[in-house]
């Protein structure tokens, strides 16, 4: 087994969970790119779309599992949100996850380029969420929250995500819901909704067992960091920190595609 190829996983694991950790993502807005690009870079043998997105969907589960014990402590998990999210994005999350199987790798990354885009969108418009109102009082559309919460889970299932890459700008923009509050709920609905991709993707039959533990071990000490370092930072830092990944990763993307 290549030692050096571990370590470039597992470097690409920590990296990406550090800073989703930071931001409340389940990390798939960064790794997917990582790992489509920097492995055959390094002259290691490129991974396909299809194993990609399997990979992503198991570390996805751990990472957000592992960063929500970082956050619960805090009080900002708001669980009539997860509720109502986490139920819909769950079934949509399955069906896209087990769906992609009949998908080329060129759709999945197209459906991947145009989740990036507009969530890089989103992050740019107006946040209406009231950060100094009281979180325990969240009142939310919740028939729009879960509409919006199973298109999302089937998009994102269909590339291993467990979407918070989008459902974090949807809470801050459409819901109007407080940023910490966001972050720290939305790492719940993507623990929720990667039970769905996971087991979607293993029944699609992609799982690749090493690199998904390499992925999974770094992530498991990675998320947790990077969601005590979030509580020490502005809210404003943390959204133009996930604007800047959200925004680079577009650009990449669409380069790919259209040339």
């Amino acid at each position: 087994m290549d030692i050096a190829w571990i370590l470039t996983l597992f470097v690409i694991g920590f990296a990406g969970s550090l800073i989703s950790g930071m931001v409340g993502i389940g990390g798939s807005i960064i790794k997917y790119p990582m790992l489509l690009y920097i492995p055959p870079a390094l002259g290691f043998v490129a991974f396909t779309a299809q194993e990609v997105s399997a990979i992503s969907a198991v570390q996805v589960f751990f990472a957000s599992l592992a960063g929500i014990f970082a956050f619960r402590k805090g009080g900002y998990i708001n669980k009539s949100l997860v509720l109502y999210m986490g139920v819909a994005i769950v079934a949509g999350s399955f069906a896209g996850g087990y769906g992609s199987k009949f998908m080329p790798d060129e759709a999945i990354n197209l459906t991947y380029a145009v989740l990036a885009l507009v969530a890089g969108v989103m992050m740019f418009l107006p946040k209406k969420g009231d950060e100094e109102a009281d979180f325990t009082k969240l009142s939310f559309n919740k028939t729009l929250a879960a509409s919006l919460a199973g298109l999302i889970g089937i998009l994102s299932g269909i590339v291993g995500a467990a979407g918070a890459f989008i459902i974090v700008p949807i809470m801050l923009v459409v819901l109007r819901i407080p940023t910490r509050v966001a972050i720290a709920s939305s790492l719940a609905i993507t623990f929720i909704s990667s039970i769905g991709s996971t087991a979607g993707k293993l029944m699609g039959g992609h799982m690749l067992l090493i690199p998904s533990i390499v992925m999974v071990v770094a992530s498991t000490i990675a998320s947790p960091l990077g969601a005590m370092i979030s509580k020490k930072l502005n809210t404003k830092v943390l959204q133009w920190i996930l604007a800047v990944l959200i925004v680079a990763t577009v650009i990449k993307f669409w380069l790919d595609i259209l040339t």
